[in-house]
């Protein structure tokens, strides 16, 4: 998990702030701020889009405290909200017309997932080669790879079945190596002329 775990600082603000705290949803906010933001900008490629939505996690995360029943971890639910929320922007109507619009002008959107060719010499890391994966793939891989979710959860995060998260994990995989290597090649090590 990308920083989502409870500790005695964060129940202490979760009690507090049930308690009628002001201050405690500012401490709550302090302890989860990274770790939503990390996860929304990892499943939401443009970052200002991912802000947004990181803010709305806590607008809906503090108004709902109520809800929270003690069952399982208090940072695993924050982590399940910001994960529904970038799967409702990923799914939007909105999203989508926007980006048929653009590629009406003749953009092209990094966050659909089209890939911006790499400059001369700019290295082709992870976290670019994450960000020239589809939506679905992006996400897939990340919640994953890096949030441990297992393919039935994910599965059903996307409205499918643990199959299309395991089909696509594996599309994508071979299209993060295929980027890597395409990259190690580009940037191939010269060695360096010792004679004068």
């Amino acid at each position: 998990m990308t920083g989502f775990a409870d500790s005695e600082l964060l129940f202490d603000a979760l009690r507090r702030a049930r308690a009628g705290e002001r201050c405690a949803y500012a401490d709550i906010y302090r302890l989860l701020e990274r770790p939503v933001r990390t996860l929304a900008r990892r499943l939401v490629s443009r970052a200002a889009v991912a802000e947004d939505l990181a803010q709305d996690v806590f607008v809906e995360v503090l108004t709902s405290l109520g809800q929270y029943d003690g069952r399982g971890s208090f940072a695993g639910w924050v982590r399940s909200i910001t994960v529904r929320k970038c799967l409702m922007h990923l799914r939007s109507p909105w999203r989508r017309g926007r980006q048929w619009i653009e590629s009406l002008d003749g953009e092209q959107s990094f966050e659909s997932g089209e890939s911006r060719a790499p400059s001369s010499g700019e290295a082709l890391d992870l976290e670019r080669a994450l960000g020239q994966l589809g939506d679905t793939a992006r996400v897939v891989v990340w919640l994953h790879d890096v949030e441990g979710y297992t393919h039935v959860e994910i599965g059903a995060l996307l409205g499918g079945t643990a199959s299309l998260s395991k089909s696509q994990l594996a599309r994508a995989h071979a299209r993060l190596r295929e980027l890597l290597e395409n990259d190690a090649a580009r940037i191939s090590c010269t060695p360096v002329s010792t004679s004068c």
